[in-house]
């Protein structure tokens, strides 16, 4: 298993492994698989560009990318302390293996070498038992929740507000 960051030379299996994840846990993102369906390669690659305030760490089983994670730094004065954690996926048959804490884990790394970044905030719906474990495990705490943040297939979704404080 190889854990690292994506590059554009990566967006087919981002994109491959991202519509993976809104196909079949729908109820996990806000994003929309007709949104990703839609999205052209120059895009994807786009927001696969890494930098210090935006980056996607992925694990790679045999040259395929079977999870993946995104960062990214609040880009206003006022909000540049905080970052965010988004799009967190590691495919049906490759989890219960850590993959998605090791996943994490590079993310986290990376963040609190952010200057001035001083925590890190991530959502998660409360249907995402597992997911939530890993997120209470790695130090991330219960901020807040939003009843009916997610609307999908008819049904309500709450999502849950968490926190790592890095200071």
């Amino acid at each position: 298993m190889e854990i690292r960051l994506l590059s554009s030379e990566d967006a087919a299996e981002w994109k491959r492994l991202r519509i993976q994840a809104l196909e079949f846990d729908p109820g996990a993102f806000s994003a929309s698989l007709e949104e990703y369906r839609a999205l052209s390669l120059e895009e994807v690659k786009r927001r696969l560009w890494a930098d210090r305030d935006a980056l996607v760490v992925g694990a790679f089983e045999n040259d395929c990318l079977v999870g993946s994670a995104g960062f990214f730094r609040e880009k206003g004065p006022k909000s540049r302390h905080k970052g965010r954690i988004w799009g967190v996926y590691v495919a049906r048959e490759f989890r219960g293996q850590g993959i998605g804490r090791k996943i994490l884990g590079e993310v986290l790394k990376r963040a609190v070498h952010v200057e001035g970044l001083t925590q890190v905030l991530l959502s998660v719906a409360v249907t995402q038992s597992a997911a939530t474990r890993l997120y209470r495990s790695l130090g991330f705490e219960c901020w807040g929740r939003e009843p009916r943040a997610l609307g999908v297939e008819g049904q309500w979704i709450d999502e849950e507000y968490m926190i790592l404080r890095l200071i």
